[in-house]
């Protein structure tokens, strides 16, 4: 077993430590974690997958060790402490290498068996110690106390044998299942001995039975200690309520970590929660860092409300029987979404609904660098016999470049597609967008689920159709309504000039998406498309 030494003398044996411990592996971007022991015998474990699966390993490791402590009859009570053999670097700033040392007395107690591990779940440490330097280390735990030593043998067997004696003699303590008590100082006398009649050497020391309590008197419990945010709540803080709730909320963070999935709706009333609570423990303790946390919970409460708004595309407060909509667009990619609108409506070189429909989609397919890939499936499904005529027109006015003619294009396959050049959108040329390839992609399956919708395809719907789909699944609101509250709808020439028509032409296909149950309700009114979007296709709205 691997033992860490220390600079002081070791007439007696030195306690033994085990230290697992939690390291980056490989590159730091692939998250994965190797875990090590400081037992040679124990070989390296590599987990490509994280942090969490290796916790986990690390935990039943040292549980492992623990158990072959137990097994060889648990602390040797003739071991010297552990944490005295290193200087009681453990727990003494400045001590170790370059620090001072540390005096004689600094250790005392029985020894005793300890358990560490570090807040960041990165390093276990099982070791035997003296019952001070365990007391006197931050998050150590003792889990057995060793047997007095004897004057014949020190094996494991020995230790063994005189556990069980003691834990079945009648009357001792130990019988529980606890330790005969041994100071590590050799001149100390055993727990429960007077100084003026010591023990027998040879006998064994007993731990105190608990005292009983009375009948009709209240048992003291300790309070809980609570933790939060990487704190400790005292147990004398005063008023209680606010011990109580630091203590509660503590658990109910932890509780969230464990959820498989997140619900920003109650991370946001947590950290409102932890804002109150801060703020008021601040104000009776006067500590100035607990009200910097309270104003980091504060941010944090409309950071979490924003994400859950762009993920669900409701507000946090909205009532619990609202439905929730898992939307595909983020209220960022929404904007970025009517950005592009914007941008095809006012550089589409050809007239017509059909062209300003085939712009809209190959620019998203070129939106990063100009280029994109297309087969000739997209393109048929997309505008159907017109595929090969409009076309023609955009390579005619260079607004597209293809590496083969037109009828090349419209063959390709999904294993061979052909790829497009918009020379707009060459990197050489200022950028219209300013989104990244990932919302490029989320924008482009958007764009596609609309216009490829399957109702509207029944109904025969043509390229004028799916732009006013697009165009009013863009502009609503968390519950499908058209436009902003405040607008009462869509401007109805707007719509129009987007869809490359008419506006007295828009009534039609405005019924035909009702048909199609694109919309649940709508009319047009006062030079105003007005309406909400169906409940089928509320996933696509755009939250304005």
């Amino acid at each position: 077993m691997a033992v860490e030494t220390g600079t002081q003398e070791t007439e007696r044996v030195v306690g033994r430590v085990w230290t697992v411990r939690l390291d980056p592996h490989g590159r730091l971007a692939a998250g994965a974690v190797r875990l090590s022991c400081s037992r040679p015998a124990c070989a390296d474990q590599h987990f490509p997958d994280g942090a969490a699966a290796a916790r986990k390993a690390a935990i039943a490791h040292v549980n492992a060790h623990l158990a072959r402590v137990r097994e060889e009859g648990g602390p040797r009570g003739d071991a010297w402490c552990a944490c005295r053999a290193v200087d009681c670097a453990w727990h003494t700033p400045g001590s170790g290498s370059g620090g001072a040392r540390p005096s004689a007395g600094r250790c005392g107690g029985p020894v005793v068996l300890t358990v560490y591990a570090d807040r960041a779940g990165r390093l276990w440490r099982v070791a035997e110690t003296c019952a001070r330097c365990a007391a006197a280390t931050a998050d150590c735990r003792v889990l057995d106390t060793a047997p007095p030593p004897s004057h014949g043998g020190h094996t494991a067997a020995d230790r063994a044998a005189r556990k069980a004696e003691e834990q079945a003699a009648p009357g001792n303590g130990a019988a529980a299942g606890g330790m005969a008590a041994l100071f590590s100082d050799c001149g100390a006398s055993p727990v429960g001995a007077s100084p003026a009649s010591p023990a027998p050497a040879d006998a064994p020391a007993r731990v105190p039975q608990a005292r009983a309590v009375s009948k009709g008197s209240p048992s003291r419990r300790p309070k809980r200690r609570g933790k939060i945010a990487q704190r400790i709540v005292p147990d004398d803080l005063e008023p209680e309520s606010l011990r109580r709730e630091l203590t509660e909320l503590g658990d109910a963070f932890r509780a969230y970590q464990k959820r498989p999935e997140p619900d920003l709706a109650l991370l946001a009333v947590l950290h409102e929660r932890k804002a109150r609570a801060f703020a008021l423990w601040a104000d009776v303790s006067g500590d100035e860092t607990l009200r910097e946390e309270a104003e980091r919970a504060e941010k944090a409460i409309g950071i979490t409300r924003e994400m859950h708004e762009n993920r669900t595309g409701q507000p946090a407060d909205a009532p619990d029987d609202v439905p929730v909509v898992e939307r595909l667009l983020t209220r960022t990619q929404a904007a970025h979404a009517r950005a592009v609108l914007d941008h095809v409506a006012a550089h589409t070189p050809c007239p017509g609904p059909e062209a300003r429909l085939a712009v809209l989609m190959l620019t998203l397919r070129a939106a990063r660098d100009g280029t994109g890939n297309v087969t000739g499936q997209d393109l048929s499904g997309w505008l159907h016999r017109d595929a090969e005529r409009v076309l023609e027109e955009l390579v005619a006015a260079d607004w597209l470049r293809l590496p083969d003619d037109v009828a090349d294009a419209l063959e390709s396959r999904p294993e061979d597609p052909t790829l497009i050049t918009v020379p707009a959108l060459l990197p050489d040329r200022p950028r219209p967008f300013g989104f990244g390839k990932t919302t490029r992609a989320r924008l482009s399956g958007w764009a596609q689920k609309v216009v490829g919708d399957r109702k509207i395809r029944k109904k025969k719907g043509g390229p004028a159709t799916r732009l006013i789909a697009l165009y009013t699944a863009a502009h609503t609101g968390f519950d499908g309504r058209l436009g902003r509250a405040e607008d009462d709808g869509l401007d109805l020439d707007r719509v129009a000039a987007f869809c490359a028509l008419p506006s007295d032409r828009l009534a039609e296909q405005v019924e035909l998406l009702l048909a199609a149950d694109w919309f649940a309700e709508a009319e047009i009114s006062g030079g105003r498309l007005c309406g909400r979007l169906s409940e089928r296709v509320l996933p696509l709205g755009g939250l304005l």
